[in-house]
């Protein structure tokens, strides 16, 4: 009788430790979604990547459109082109 007790009290005990515990269960449940959290954020930061090094490329390369990058960002002007200000 007292062997069945200590029996189903070791085994609840274990099932305790094995939910609860560090490393168990829940812990588990956890880490798999900040795994997964993570994996997300390294794929964006791949896209991102590959973006930069398309941009890298065309400014190395592509003079119309260091040109295009110069007038929009920088406000640049060619020599011939009329410029308009306005009043704000």
């Amino acid at each position: 009788m007292k062997v069945g007790r200590y029996l189903i009290a070791s085994v609840l005990l274990m099932g305790a430790l094995i939910t609860f515990g560090d490393r168990g269960l829940i812990d588990n449940f956890r880490m798999n979604e900040k795994v997964m959290a993570l994996k997300k954020i390294n794929h964006e930061m791949t896209l991102e990547n590959i973006a930069l090094k398309k941009t890298i490329t065309l400014l190395r390369d592509n003079l119309s459109y260091v040109e295009m990058m110069a007038r929009s960002e920088l406000g640049m002007v060619k020599e011939g082109d009329l410029v308009y200000r306005t009043a704000q």
